[in-house]
């Protein structure tokens, strides 16, 4: 199939991943909604269109790393793991649920496709630079991407980590900032801004890439330009909206971490219908 093309029916299968993932969280009754749909887009270019990757053997020497930093999120990654056939799309159903493989936060010895248990702010990018030493050290051209969040930015590991991976030149790490400028007490420049981010990044001596966070060919583009870096790692910066497709839900901080009931379900339906 033409790249275009398929771009353009990975942008339209968004919009599916997005009625699952909210179905998943109202038939769980909690849950992060606001995050988890601002970070689809990041996510599904990652899995179909960039990385390496084989859910037939998700131990494969050769594949690409995919580290969620920002752990909280992980309705988004689990619906997308199941639409690339990780496992059957009816789990699902069992998030949080006791006994289910789709933990509250990730959980590498219970869902297939996941490389790190994460949750705990701030740590996913100093273990993606562990793995990509690693490959280093062992002459591999593997890449390992991390998702982290804007809040998440706060903390004093992702500097200690930015600041790592510039010292060791690690130009196999690509790292996602999910932008959505909001975390679950408001605005972040309101609770402790990280402006100007661009410029913070590229003091640590990091290659930068800015990105609408919701434009497939977009962050296709960075992925590939991200990998043409050498002597450096990249961040890309995807600025997007936090509840994105959800009228009621958009640039909603109440969103983080709640999932929608029964009625607001029907209305999220409606609304990614048109």
């Amino acid at each position: 199939m033409e790249k275009n093309t398929y771009i353009k029916k990975l942008e339209d299968k968004c919009r599916q991943f997005r009625k699952d993932l909210l179905i998943m969280l109202e038939n769980a009754g909690s849950g992060h909604s606001g995050g988890s749909l601002s970070s689809i887009e990041i996510l599904a270019a990652l899995y179909f269109l960039k990385m390496k990757h084989d859910p037939s053997n998700i131990n494969w020497p050769d594949r690409d790393y995919f580290i969620l930093s920002k752990g909280h999120i992980c309705p988004a990654l689990y619906t997308i793991l199941a639409h690339a056939g990780y496992f059957p799309k009816e789990e699902l159903m069992t998030l949080r649920k006791l006994g289910s493989i789709l933990q509250g936060h990730p959980h590498r010895l219970k869902t297939p496709g996941v490389e790190v248990s994460s949750g705990s702010l701030g740590q996913g990018l100093s273990i993606a630079n562990g793995i990509a030493l690693s490959l280093k050290l062992d002459k591999k051209i593997n890449r390992v991407y991390c998702l982290i969040g804007d809040g998440e930015s706060q903390e004093g590991q992702i500097w200690e980590a930015a600041m790592t991976a510039a010292h060791y030149k690690l130009d196999n790490v690509c790292a996602i900032l999910d932008y959505n400028n909001l975390q679950i007490d408001g605005w972040i420049e309101e609770v402790k801004g990280i402006a100007e981010i661009r410029k913070k990044w590229e003091s640590f001596n990091w290659h930068v890439i800015e990105v609408d966070g919701h434009n497939i060919a977009e962050l296709y583009a960075a992925y590939n330009h991200a990998e043409q870096i050498k002597g450096k790692p990249t961040i890309i910066i995807a600025w997007t909206i936090k509840g994105k497709g959800i009228s009621f839900m958009e640039n909603v901080a109440g969103w983080h971490g709640k999932p929608p009931n029964k009625e607001e379900l029907k209305q999220a339906l409606i609304e990614l219908e048109n």
